[in-house]
């Protein structure tokens, strides 16, 4: 009996999600695999990759703190994966481990899906935080045309680091200089942990904010930040950290099961309700 296997690694890893997705879809398509988290401590990362495959294992998706790490033990699969400098997905091709990027992709399916006829081509962003995240969404938003990505941080030199990576279309900015840039802008990302779950809200003011401007939040504990609240409140639509966190797991699963998943309605509600007990879809 050949059953198809995969796994998330980090340190920790036991707070991840990405069991439920794959086991999800494995159930839905009637895939005779298993997803699995595995604990893997820094300095364990290069023996755990070695015996992948003799653990049974096609490939696995990977969290805090080993992106960067397995971004030099794999070969990289793609141009825009090796300009990001992380990988989130490892699969085996021809008893070769090789890696790739699906967060930045992820996102913009994310807003894509759901924000009816939204297109990314042309349009003014700002991101606030310049950390991996940040990384790998500009990198997808700026490949995929976007017109100008302002990247708001504390510390400039974060930003311009990016700017120096993707190019002119990203345009640094001091972090207290954001409220005053908000005018012009077609989507506004926080790409930081403000606002989750433990962690200090993100505070920032959204007065000039065009009405028509979209508003997302990678943070998907809790669903709705306060910063996504306010901004729905306002009057903005709003896209919640958890389609990108369901999207970007869509090519890893299609690389290692052999079929494309769907994310459905059904799926986010079942993931939302692990994260918040009682939870239903209005």
């Amino acid at each position: 009996m050949n059953i198809k296997r995969a796994c998330v690694i980090g340190w920790p890893v036991s707070h991840s999600r990405s069991p439920l997705i794959h086991g999800y879809w494995l159930g839905k398509y009637g895939i005779l695999g298993s997803y699995d988290r595995q604990a893997v401590p820094p300095g364990a990362v290069r023996a755990f990759l070695d015996s992948l495959g003799e653990e049974g294992y096609l490939g696995c998706n990977v969290t805090l703190p080993h992106k960067e790490t397995v971004f030099d033990l794999v070969n990289i699969a793609d141009e825009a994966t090796r300009r990001l400098g992380v990988v989130n997905t490892v699969f085996s091709r021809n008893g070769e481990l090789w890696g790739t990027s699906t967060d930045g992709e992820g996102f913009l399916a994310s807003v894509e899906a759901e924000i009816a006829g939204w297109e990314v081509s042309g349009r003014n962003i700002m991101l606030l935080g310049a950390g991996g995240a940040a990384r790998a969404i500009a990198g997808t938003l700026v490949a995929r045309g976007a017109a100008q990505v302002q990247v708001a941080n504390r510390t400039l030199e974060r930003a311009e680091i990016l700017r120096n990576d993707f190019g002119k279309r990203i345009m640094p900015l001091a972090w207290d200089a954001a409220p005053a840039a908000l005018a012009e802008l077609d989507l506004l990302v926080n790409t930081t942990s403000l606002g989750m779950t433990g962690q200090p809200p993100l505070q920032i003011d959204l007065g000039r904010l065009p009405g028509a401007a979209v508003v997302a939040d990678i943070v998907y504990v809790p669903l709705e930040t306060a910063f996504l609240r306010s901004a729905r409140e306002r009057g903005n639509r709003i896209v919640g950290g958890l389609g990108m966190l369901l999207h970007q797991a869509v090519r890893g699963f299609e690389l290692w099961f052999g079929t494309r998943p769907e994310v459905t309605r059904d799926l986010h509600d079942f993931i939302a309700e692990s994260i918040e007990k009682g939870y239903r879809s209005t």
